[in-house]
């Protein structure tokens, strides 16, 4: 062999223990990710100030340092619990997700609907039980067994920890509703059920639905209609980014919470 090709071979060879450790490098420092999962009060549309209706999780990203954590806003408008499993939007993201991730869950808005139509078919079964029910769903051509609320808000838990991830169940948010000068909890329905799908499988809980509230009966009725632009639960940018600032509040008073350390100083 001549010299030049000794040197040619080395070369070679030397390049590819660089690449490799570069590889290795990248690997081991990869970022973690966290993952948004729920309905249009998480993800409405694209975010772009002046839109006129915005989910938080389009805003939370700027509470967090992005050059320590990624954020993955995949909710999608008009699910529910139920119908982000079954129209598959929860595959998509499980499979995304890695050890040293974590997913905050928020569900309800949409759970309230019917079993089984011709245009949503997205209800699940209100509670927090082991009750199912076998249905014809007339929008899949199909028999589906659909289950509780605090089920299904258990099963993303459990898969989300097979992952080796964290997940955090989040209650819904509050809708513009008053009585008596202060904003109707959902205290009885989707909140409670949240509280205690947390509770049973052993979760940290962000119960937005009350911190909202909260913040929304001392600000007053006027200034809160401000962040609202139509009847419903739907914010505007201003409402969302209240409401994300919100969520960090919740996971801030949670003990030892490993997310913390990722939000800007």
């Amino acid at each position: 062999m001549t010299k030049n090709k000794k040197n040619h071979s080395l070369f070679l060879v030397i390049l590819f223990f660089v690449l490799t450790s570069f590889t290795l490098i990248q690997l081991q420092v990869r970022k973690p990710t966290l993952f948004l999962i729920g309905d249009s009060t998480v993800r409405n549309g694209t975010k772009q100030i002046g839109n006129p209706l915005q989910g938080w999780g389009s805003f939370i990203g700027e509470e967090f340092d992005t050059t320590r954590i990624a954020v993955k806003n995949l909710a999608m408008g008009g699910t529910s619990s139920r119908t982000f499993i079954t129209g598959g939007l929860w595959d998509k993201v499980l499979a995304q997700v890695q050890p040293g991730d974590f997913v905050i869950m928020q569900f309800g808005h949409n759970d309230g609907g019917s079993y089984s139509d011709s245009t949503r078919s997205r209800g699940s079964i209100k509670g927090n039980g082991e009750d199912s029910l076998v249905i014809n769903n007339v929008l899949l051509k199909r028999k589906e067994t659909i289950h509780t609320y605090g089920w299904y808000m258990r099963k993303y838990v459990a898969e989300t920890r097979a992952k080796g991830a964290t997940p955090y169940i989040c209650s819904l948010i509050p809708r513009n509703n008053w009585k008596d000068g202060k904003v109707i909890r959902n205290d009885n329905d989707y909140a409670k059920w949240a509280k205690e799908a947390a509770e049973m499988s052993q979760t940290d809980y962000i119960p937005l639905n009350q911190l909202i509230a909260d913040k929304y009966d001392v600000i007053g009725k006027d200034s809160v209609a401000k962040f609202f632009p139509e009847p419903g639960p739907h914010t505007n940018a201003i409402g969302a980014i209240f409401n994300a600032k919100c969520v960090v509040d919740g996971l801030k008073a949670i003990k030892n919470c490993p997310l913390n350390k990722y939000l800007k100083k």
